[in-house]
């Protein structure tokens, strides 16, 4: 439970850190911050209820997106949010086209370091026990 809980903390932090990096970097790309948490939470949950569903479509369909289904994802993922709240705002082609690059990109890093970041103690401890283990 500890974990999943962590999991989804991290999960809600990465995609956080995504939105405010596409914020920063794309003119067309608004966050309001009255909207903000619910964008997050919406977001988030169209890419863990959506994933499965985009990636079985695209095996059977369009095999050669397979690779893509993380972006094909942020993609419908953004698009639901700005739908349904109004929190997210995206305004134009070119934007459309970067925002799921930039909030994947920021999105994969904080997924990869923030659990470095965040739980060194816990990671540490962890470690200590794994070569007192393997020692004795």
């Amino acid at each position: 439970m500890v974990r999943f809980l962590a999991s989804t903390a991290l999960y809600l932090l990465a995609n956080a850190l995504g939105l405010l990096a596409a914020a920063t970097l794309l003119d067309g790309f608004t966050l309001r911050p009255l909207g903000f948490v619910l964008s997050v939470l919406i977001f988030t949950a169209v890419e863990t209820l959506l994933g499965p569903f985009v990636l079985k479509v695209a095996i059977r369909y369009a095999p050669a997106l397979r690779g893509g289904i993380a972006l094909v994802t942020t993609f419908v993922g953004l698009l639901l949010t700005s739908v349904l709240t109004d929190g997210l705002r995206i305004e134009g082609v070119l934007t459309w086209v970067l925002a799921p690059f930039v909030v994947w990109a920021f999105v994969l890093v904080a997924a990869i370091l923030l659990p470095l970041v965040l739980f060194r103690k816990v990671l540490g401890e962890r470690r200590s026990e794994t070569r007192t283990v393997h020692r004795a």
